[in-house]
């Protein structure tokens, strides 16, 4: 682990929801989260959260955008939610506008990061999600100190 990693033990949906809404509170206009993990391991919920954490309406459902690639959600901070599962070449990321939404001010939380590791910025924040039993999933937060200030609360 490096300096600014933390391993959190979610044992629900729901701790992985307030997981991400707590880390959606801290996070900065331009933070780029980057979600590594295999089907089922909880992305889409580590993400709901993060959208809660961002000020995105209740009342809006939050998905995985897998057959679109994007999602927007506004909110406090806007939140662009991108689905790489499907996704086989860089250029069709690109075609999407990535650059624009790098600098649009708003927080990217990309699922399925894995597939295209070589578009993340090089200051991003790292989560990797691994199931460990039927609801329960061990987390662990890297890079940009948001580790460190998810801790403090």
């Amino acid at each position: 682990m490096g300096q600014h990693d933390l391993v959190v033990t979610s044992s629900s949906p729901e701790e992985t929801r307030a997981l991400g809404e707590k880390i959606g509170s801290r996070l900065r206009a331009g933070a780029v989260v980057a979600l590594f993990g295999e089907l089922g391991s909880g992305k889409t919920c580590l993400v709901q959260g993060v959208a809660s954490g961002l000020g995105v309406d209740p009342s809006v459902t939050v998905n995985s955008p897998s057959y679109v690639l994007i999602n927007e959600y506004p909110g406090r901070i806007p939140l662009f939610h991108f689905d790489f599962y499907r996704v086989h070449d860089w250029r069709e990321v690109y075609d999407l506008g990535w650059d624009d939404y790098l600098d649009k001010g708003g927080v990217i939380a990309i699922e399925w990061a894995e597939r295209m590791n070589n578009l993340l910025p090089e200051e991003h924040i790292r989560i990797d999600l691994q199931i460990t039993g039927e609801n329960s999933r061990s987390i662990r937060i890297s890079g940009d100190d948001i580790a460190d200030q998810v801790c403090r609360q």
